[in-house]
């Protein structure tokens, strides 16, 4: 498993893309795909809805579990990626590209979130 080197990760296991006009976007792991096993449901942010860093802002439910989605920045929900509320199940398939959950205007962002090589130390326990 490869985590892309230009994303941020937080440790709940969400990553994020870097800023293009302010807008960043939001997606949870392979790593925690994985440990989810198969998606069958997500919960997303509206768009509209402010997101705050660290804390809860959806929830993705598989045939093992229901987890919650942590927001990795704070600011204001600008898209949810409809083609994973139809078909979660992409969110196992491609978690780093269409399996991707919500575009986010960031209004702050925290400082303890980690590079690709820190995400694989953080995992690798």
């Amino acid at each position: 498993m490869s985590n892309p080197q230009q994303l941020r990760y937080s440790k709940e296991h969400e990553w994020l893309s870097a800023a293009e006009d302010g807008v960043a976007t939001v997606g949870i792991t392979e790593h925690a795909a994985n440990a989810l096993g198969d998606v069958v449901f997500v919960q997303l942010p509206e768009v509209g809805d402010t997101v705050t860093a660290g804390e809860t802002c959806g929830e993705l439910e598989s045939t093992k579990s229901v987890s919650d989605l942590y927001s990795p920045v704070t600011g204001e929900v600008t898209e949810i990626n409809e083609d994973v509320v139809n078909d979660p199940s992409l969110v196992n398939s491609a978690p780093f590209e269409g399996g991707w959950l919500f575009r986010v205007r960031i209004s702050e962002e925290p400082s303890d979130l980690l590079s690709a090589a820190e995400y694989d130390a953080h995992i690798a326990g």
